[in-house]
Parts: structure tokens; sequence; C-alpha cells
């Protein structure tokens, strides 16, 4: 079973969520799930959070639900006995994170200096939330903190939305972000919950990234592959680029000599995150070729293949 981090790495971003009326929450719970983002955290800002924690973990088990602003061990109890699976705070309050961590709920206190840090590393954490990300520094404030602190990691929340989304993401030390750009209040209160649908998915398609990298064509032998090489190059000017078993044509095909996987060939997605695209993908019920996966010198996934062909064409997932 897969751990709480785990869970938030793989889902890269956790909307942050404020309820006041209990009866939105399972129709928000459901718009998240749709736009491809089965988590949330509920914050306990308002007197309905238990409530409304109760209500999305009944409707949507599978769901990663936690609490937000949480501020004691009365609130965090409050939350676990709703079915939250993590807790969240602004800040680091020891007491707080002790009681948590006797009852055994992951928590995620607030750090904002060196001095939180070292104190969640007495404590025994591992994971925090730096907040307020963007009023803390950002992501190079982060960094900077990182850097001394090599087994720590960081949830930022606080000013996080699409177009920053990625910078923060893309720092290997930052597992999740928090984020309430796609769950905005208003659209709650409206009950507009088909945008918090399409925002959630927009989020979703800006973090993955997805883009065609290339186009494989199965040749026959070597022969017809340099055949076909030759013919894209004096057609359309595309520069030839030999590998051992290929020749790529400019970065638009890749010409193998012999005959690889798809019936037609192969396709190329390039993505930001290879391991959070292929996450996603699972939760839509694809399946994958294990075998297939490949990983660059870092340890990090960075090839894998589709199972299902489609169009008579292999697809598979490759790290930009």
């Amino acid at each position: 079973m897969k751990t709480m981090q785990e869970q938030m790495y793989e889902l890269g971003l956790i909307p942050v969520v404020k309820i006041t009326d209990p009866s939105k929450a399972v129709p928000l719970a459901e718009a998240l799930c749709r736009g491809g983002l089965p988590a949330a955290e509920i914050t306990f800002r308002t007197s309905c959070a238990a409530e409304a924690i109760a209500a999305i973990t009944k409707a949507c088990p599978d769901m990663l639900v936690g609490a937000g602003t949480v501020l004691n061990a009365e609130q965090a109890d409050r939350a676990v006995a709703a079915g939250a699976k993590f807790i969240v705070s602004p800040g680091l309050n020891p007491k707080t994170v002790r009681h948590c961590l006797d009852i055994g709920v992951p928590i995620l206190p607030g750090c904002a200096t060196p001095s939180d840090i070292e104190t969640a590393i007495d404590l025994g954490l591992d994971t925090v939330k730096f907040f307020p990300a963007e009023a803390a520094g950002g992501v190079a404030m982060i960094k900077a903190m990182a850097a001394p602190y090599g087994n720590i990691r960081f949830m930022p929340t606080g000013g996080i939305n699409a177009d920053n989304l990625l910078d923060y993401l893309k720092f290997d030390k930052i597992i999740a972000c928090g984020g309430s750009f796609m769950v905005k209040e208003s659209l709650i209160e409206a009950g507009d919950f088909d945008s918090i649908e399409l925002l959630t998915q927009g989020a979703v398609r800006k973090m993955l990234g997805f883009s065609l990298k290339h186009v494989g064509v199965n040749a026959e032998n070597e022969e017809e592959c340099r055949h076909i090489v030759t013919t894209l190059s004096a057609l359309f000017g595309f520069e030839p680029d030999e590998h051992k078993g290929a020749i790529f044509s400019d970065t638009y095909f890749e010409v193998l000599k012999q005959p690889g996987r798809g019936t037609k060939g192969h396709i190329a997605i390039s993505t930001n995150f290879v391991d959070r695209a292929e996450a996603y993908l699972r939760r839509l019920g694809v399946e994958f070729i294990e075998e297939s996966r490949g990983f660059d010198a870092k340890g990090k996934e960075s090839v894998i293949y589709l199972k299902e062909e489609i169009g008579g064409f292999a697809f598979h997932l490759v790290h930009k």
C-alpha cells in the first residue's frame, strides 16, 4: 500500500478547500474526481469541516481526503474521526504534531524557516508544508532551505496557481503543491461544479504537459530504414540523426532499423513527469507494459509503454 506522501506525489496538486455548506461537499468532490484530482484538503476554517470530510469519504472512498488549518489536537481528533487521512497545519505546534504521530495519522506542519525545519526533524518528520509559499520566498526559498536538510521534502501552499505550479513541481524536493485556484470559494458557493471540473482538468493538463514528441516508423530492415530517412530528408530537409537501433529524421520521426512495438509503429508522448502521468492514466483505467519502464541516470522514471495500441500504434510516455 502506498504511503500518504507517495499518493500526494503522484497527484502533484492537492486542492485546498473551504466549505461553508456541507451539502456542496460531495458534488465538489465528484467534480474534482472528474477533473482528474481525487484529493482534497478540507480546511478547518469553517464549523462544518468535519461534516464535509465525513460526507466526502463516505461518497468517494478512493479519494485522498485530509484536514487543513488544524490548530490543535482536538481538531485533529475530529478530523480523523470524520475520515481524514492526513492533517495539515499552518504552523508547527509540537503538541499537535506529537498527538498526530501518537494516533498514527500523518501530519504536515507549516514551516517557513530553518528553525521550523529543525524542530520538525527533531519530531521525526521528513515532509512538511511550506507556508505561505509565495510570500515566504517561493521556490528560491525552498531550494535555499533544502540544501542543508537533504532528507526533508516540502508541500508548498499559499499563492500557488496555474502559472507558477510547474516552477515548484520541477524541484525534486517538492512532493506536491497545495492550491485553491481550481476550487475558488465563489464557485463552490455558487454550485458551479462544472467550472471547478474544467479548472481542475486544466490544472492537471498544465502539470503533466502532454505533447507529441515523435512518430516511430517500423521499417522492415536497415535498408528500408535508410531509404525512408533519405526520402524525408530530400523532401522536407529533415536532418538524419543515427542511433544504434534507429535513425531519427530531425526530431519528428524515429525510423527503426527493424520492426518495433506497434503494428504500424509507435507514437511518443512527452510529459513533464512520466511517473505522475502514468499514475494519472492508471486512474483512467489505462494499463502499461511493465517491462518497458525505463529510468534516467538519477533513477527517475523516463519512459513507459501503454499496453493497448491506438489506431495500430503503440504509445509511450517519455520525459521532456
